[in-house]
């Protein structure tokens, strides 16, 4: 009663002390505007959060924040966010968990679980679950669902278990691992590093590793037995969307209209759409593939198309169709194409990958990768086919491209790491590194574990140790940056100190508190809990960490309790990214592999947020004697 009592006066206090003034005013407005860029699908996460930034920025110079002559806050404070030690660490952790991924450190891991699917799919799918969520534990969920997945893909074909009872679940059990220490999401280290900035309780590695153990164990045991049984059987996106294309050769005969034609129009009479690799005269003599080249009979052209388009430039052209390696034996029903040594696979689009917001001609992905683009499945279209030149279409993370091509050209994609093919092997890089990686990894995790050294000056030495000893190149250390990543967190930070400096934070939380006045301290956290766990579902969970974080430890002030269990809603709230497949990357390409719907990730999003929110409102007033 004393608690409650002393609440309601200062919530009366605070509400005649606190007025919103008119940058207070400005900066909801924009940190409204930015939540609603941050949703925008055609919008780059990069190009929103740097006008964001920009036009606050700009606003400070213009109209300084300040009071009785004093400058309070000025457009230098909003780039603190470039050096803070949150987003140094979160940088590092890429970067080391990305030498785990390229030396093939995970290796063992694959080989189990392969094997275990193998016999009992079952027991391994629960197996499966809990390793990926203690992994998640240490590092970033992305590497551990681009290991898997091709992994599963194969594993489960083989074991005749449905692809799609399996993908979403494990990604969703990475999402729950990654809560229960400091370093298992880049949100986690955000909502610590500001709170101990505003000079709250600084969290250890494990502080809060109890809570999610007991209501993350519930949720785990839901996406093992419940999950699968509510997921419909779903075919992946590229399966039978496009016919193999074919190599071969186009005989040219005397009479028929490629003969004496120049090359531009057999072009033309073929609306620009036959594709020919090269021309060949005599059994030593290639002709230049120029426009103005004369075709005589006898030529050989040698194309590459779909079975149907290849029969159809024979009876264009005038020509008889043969298979590349077959002089003898024009086709018919008897002697078919064949596409000798051709295989088929798919490739994700992940973020830092060289196709990810570049067109597959910008990054000549043929002439590189010496495969052939086929079919695109857009993850946010509404349908799997995509009309048009698929060269000359801007890819983003989820997008899965078929190609074809050797199978020696499609491991090679594979070993690079660049890309995750799922191609159903379980084959993986594995280098002499692995263990030295793992090693780093490992020292990294106990020195922060232990406190000897901050985990941002332990993910740095790891950093230069996997360099130093040759587990990462500079080129994979940058491709792990991702700088949607960085501008976020950044324009994150300044938002969220525009709303504490201008008091506009307090506001909030004195209105939210005022809202759910004569209620139970609780049923106030978990109702916060559940207003993070919306807005992470629809913007980015970084986004609604770093907004949330100075809302919340205002709250606890407003109401004289700890701050710590508010802290922790804002966390496990903006990390309950499970009902929809925008809100955390690792949904996307979970949705890519599986084929699933956006119907999908509600079936089972909706009731595990459920069974989480309800376990953290249960477990941490407990904890923390609320």
């Amino acid at each position: 009663m004393l608690v409650a009592a002393t609440a309601n006066a200062k919530r009366d206090d605070s509400l005649q002390a606190i007025t919103p003034d008119a940058h207070g005013l400005a900066v909801l407005v924009l940190t409204a505007l930015a939540l609603f860029l941050f949703t925008r699908d055609n919008i780059p996460l990069e190009s929103s959060s740097l006008a964001i930034l920009i036009i606050l920025v700009v606003g400070f110079q213009l109209v300084p924040y300040e009071k009785a002559g004093e400058t309070i806050l000025g457009p230098l404070d909003f780039f603190a966010g470039f050096g803070n030690e949150a987003l140094v660490a979160i940088c590092a952790l890429m970067m080391v968990g990305k030498a785990l991924e390229t030396t093939g450190a995970l290796q063992p891991l694959a080989t189990l679980v392969s094997r275990a699917w193998s016999s009992r799919p079952v027991l391994a799918l629960a197996a499966t679950l809990v390793a990926g969520a203690i992994l998640s534990a240490f590092m970033n969920n992305t590497p551990i669902v681009v290991l898997l997945m091709p992994i599963l893909v194969g594993a489960s074909l083989r074991a005749k278990f449905p692809v799609s009872g399996v993908m979403l679940p494990m990604g969703l059990a990475t999402i729950i691992g990654g809560m229960s220490t400091t370093i298992g999401t880049s949100t986690n280290l955000l909502v610590v590093g500001i709170s101990r900035d505003m000079g709250m309780h600084e969290f250890s590695l494990f502080e809060w590793v109890l809570p999610v153990a007991i209501v993350g164990g519930v949720g785990l045991l839901f996406l093992w037995l419940v999950a699968p049984r509510l997921l419909p059987d779903r075919t992946p996106p590229m399966a039978d969307t496009s016919p193999r294309i074919f190599s071969a050769q186009l005989h040219v005969k005397e009479g028929g209209f490629a003969d004496g034609k120049a090359l531009s129009e057999l072009l033309a009479k073929a609306d620009g759409n036959l594709r020919i690799d090269k021309i060949q005269r005599t059994e030593s003599l290639f002709l230049a593939k120029l426009p103005s080249v004369i075709i005589q009979p006898g030529d050989r052209l040698f194309v590459k198309d779909s079975p149907e388009n290849l029969k159809h430039y024979e009876q264009l052209l005038g020509a008889t169709l043969f298979n590349v390696s077959d002089n003898e034996h024009p086709i018919d029903d008897e002697t078919p194409l064949k596409a000798e040594g051709q295989h088929l696979a798919e490739v994700v689009v992940t973020r830092g990958s060289p196709l990810h917001l570049r067109s597959l001609a910008a990054a000549r992905f043929s002439h590189s990768y010496g495969l052939l683009p086929l079919a695109l499945h857009r993850a946010r279209a509404a349908s799997s086919q995509v009309t048009g030149d698929l060269n000359l279409i801007r890819l983003r993370a989820g997008d899965v491209l078929l190609v074809q091509g050797s199978g020696e050209a499609i491991r090679n994609l594979k070993d690079s790491g660049n890309m995750l093919v799922l191609d159903g092997t379980t084959t993986l890089p594995q280098t002499h590194h692995a263990k030295r990686a793992l090693s780093i990894m490992g020292g990294v995790v106990l020195f922060a574990a232990l406190g000897i050294l901050p985990i941002a000056v332990s993910a740095l030495l790891g950093l230069g140790l996997m360099i130093a000893l040759g587990c990462l190149g500079w080129r994979d250390a940058a491709s792990a940056l991702s700088i949607p990543v960085v501008m976020i967190i950044v324009t994150s930070l300044a938002l969220g100190k525009a709303l504490m400096g201008t008091g506009m934070a307090a506001y909030l939380a004195v209105s939210f508190v005022d809202a759910s006045f004569g209620l139970p301290v609780p049923i106030i956290l978990s109702a916060f809990m559940l207003l993070m766990t919306v807005m992470t579902n629809v913007v980015s969970n970084n986004a609604a960490a770093a907004i949330g974080t100075p809302i919340g430890i205002s709250i606890a002030q407003q109401l004289g309790v700890s701050a710590e269990p508010f802290v922790l809603a804002v966390l496990f709230g903006a990390n309950m990214s499970f009902a929809t497949p925008y809100g955390y990357q690792t949904n996307l390409l979970v949705m890519s592999a599986g084929g699933y719907k956006f119907s999908d990730f509600l079936r089972v999003g909706i009731p595990l947020t459920i069974i989480m929110w309800i376990g953290f409102s249960l477990v941490l007033p407990m904890l923390y004697q609320l």
